[in-house]
């Protein structure tokens, strides 16, 4: 069995390491020479192709933005592919990328999210393990074909994910508020700071706290701005719940409330609870 995969960053690429010897041959495609070049050096597929070649393979995974996805679906849709092709996503929304999937491709598309990344990007970035007891979600999948479906269920139990089934529309609220809004905070974290103060100081002074909450915000700020306009409704519903918290916090700090504040803090420290 021949796998594709589109897309050499840190997802595609932890994908491809991951399935090394689990699939006769890897190929790889992807916008960026250099990123073609680095998969090579260091092995994380065994043939650089064409975006055309990507017919001669029995699985194709699209690990690339949502737009990207959406675009390569219709080039896909235009050529020979193999009768029985399985082709996986990886985007961070869902809703958009199953309605805007040509009709004869869309029994062949198993539309999926891994929960699994760093702040990191590139074939340099590419990890073995990425996947390993993560989540994969899978949405709508009564609409992929049987025999796609299948094949789909088995790469992930290879990849060693836990798959969970959703609807797509559920899928992408959810993920506002749990990856996207989150993302959005990390910005306006690292900004709000640099905008106050000088480097010196958040140098010296920055610990745990504040380099576990600005972490995101080293992500790519290309990718993150196509998941936040796919996912805009969503994402502004999330920012307008967190904004909400944050002036409840600010009002019982400003009126010197600080046992009612102790009592909101104990709330959050329940999310842990259930991780």
């Amino acid at each position: 069995m021949v796998c594709a995969v589109v897309g050499l960053g840190l997802m595609g690429g932890s994908f491809a390491l991951a399935m090394q010897g689990y699939f006769d041959e890897i190929l790889g495609y992807d916008l960026n020479p250099k990123h073609i070049e680095e998969a090579l050096s260091l092995g994380i597929i065994d043939r650089a192709v064409e975006f055309e070649e990507l017919k001669e393979a029995d699985v194709i995974i699209l690990a690339i933005p949502i737009r990207g996805i959406i675009s390569s679906l219709h080039k896909l849709s235009e050529l020979d592919l193999k009768e029985n092709v399985t082709i996986i996503d990886f985007g961070s929304t869902k809703e958009s990328i199953i309605n805007e999937c040509p009709a004869n491709l869309r029994k062949k598309l198993v539309a999926s999210h891994p929960m699994a990344g760093t702040e990191y990007s590139g074939p340099k970035a590419a990890l073995p393990n990425l996947y390993e007891n993560k989540v994969m979600v899978v949405c709508n999948i009564n609409e992929s074909g049987e025999y796609q479906a299948g094949i789909a269920l088995k790469i992930f139990e290879q990849l060693n994910v836990k798959v969970k089934f959703m609807d797509a529309k559920e899928h992408d609220r959810h993920a506002a508020f749990i990856s996207h809004m989150p993302h959005v905070v990390s910005f306006s974290i690292a900004n709000s700071v640099l905008n106050q103060e000088d480097r010196e100081h958040i140098v010296t002074l920055a610990a745990g706290g504040f380099r576990d909450m600005s972490r995101l915000a080293k992500s790519n700020p290309d990718m993150w701005r196509d998941i936040f306009k796919e996912n805009k409704k969503n994402l502004l519903d999330s920012i307008n719940a967190f904004e909400n918290e944050l002036k409840k916090a600010k009002e019982m700090i400003e009126k010197e409330e600080w046992d009612k504040l102790t009592e909101w803090m104990g709330e959050g420290n329940k999310l842990h609870l259930i991780m």
